[in-house]
């Protein structure tokens, strides 16, 4: 009885301790979200749902070499929409999102790690535009697409230029081509990237406007000691070069 009755305590006391392990685990273990961004994160297979090893891209090798050497571990998921995985970054704890433009507005919603590269905006015509434009102002009297949920589109809403928007940036292309808007408002590189996913080759940069640099952003809760551990794992990585070598091998 008395044996018995011993065993029974191991047993509890081992599951206590296990649920500790398990709790301390889980407070460690970081949930990362990334969208079909190209060449920085993109589904292998082209879809709009993917994990781990079926993602890849720039910012998806940056992250996982980062991570390795932080010694953080993690799972990745690639979602649609973006406004749907930016809301979970915000609000979830062990949540972040990547890549994620780091603006004035956004600076306190997360805890940011980077920068893991640079997003120039700009507006794109067709080849054969004769648009001309030197300034956002000039750009107001022309039909502008735009991504939906994205930086670029809601600084453009915000200083009234109404853009037109889509649920996939790569749409722009062949709206641009067909002439249902005159100009695309996207990033560079990766507007460029999209275009030729698309088949839409040979459009060219009427206005450069912004230049912003992508970050990791991580919900407020992650604690203080693991995001300085990434962040200084990526800057060894970037002093090493290994940085620019990822780069250069989607661009």
């Amino acid at each position: 009885m008395i044996k018995r009755l011993l065993l029974a305590l191991a047993s509890a006391s081992l599951l206590l301790i296990n649920g500790v392990h398990a709790e301390e685990n889980s407070a460690t273990d970081l949930v990362l979200l990334t969208e079909n961004f190209p060449p920085y994160n993109m589904a292998k297979n082209g879809k709009n749902f993917a994990q781990d090893e079926n993602i890849n891209g720039i910012a998806v090798d940056i992250v996982r070499e980062m991570f390795k050497r932080a010694e953080v571990s993690y799972s990745l998921t690639l979602r649609f929409p973006w406004e749907r995985i930016y809301k979970l970054a915000l609000e979830k704890p062990g949540y972040g999102v990547f890549v994620m433009a780091r603006l004035p507005d956004r600076e306190k919603l997360f805890k940011w790690v980077g920068p893991i590269g640079p997003d120039d905006w700009i507006m794109l015509a067709k080849a054969d535009s004769k648009i001309s434009i030197e300034s956002l102002e000039q750009a107001r009297k022309y039909k502008i697409g735009a991504y939906k949920g994205d930086a670029i589109a809601e600084t453009l809403a915000k200083q009234g230029l109404k853009p037109i928007v889509v649920l996939r940036d790569q749409d722009n292309a062949k709206k641009l081509e067909s002439g249902q808007i005159d100009l695309w408002a996207t990033g560079d590189p990766a507007g460029r990237y999209l275009a030729r996913q698309e088949g839409v080759n040979g459009l060219k940069t009427v206005l450069r406007f912004n230049s912003a640099e992508l970050y990791l952003a991580l919900n407020k809760d992650v604690p203080d000691d693991v995001v300085a551990k990434l962040q200084a794992a990526l800057d060894q990585l970037r002093k090493e070069g290994i940085v620019d070598d990822i780069m250069a091998r989607y661009l």
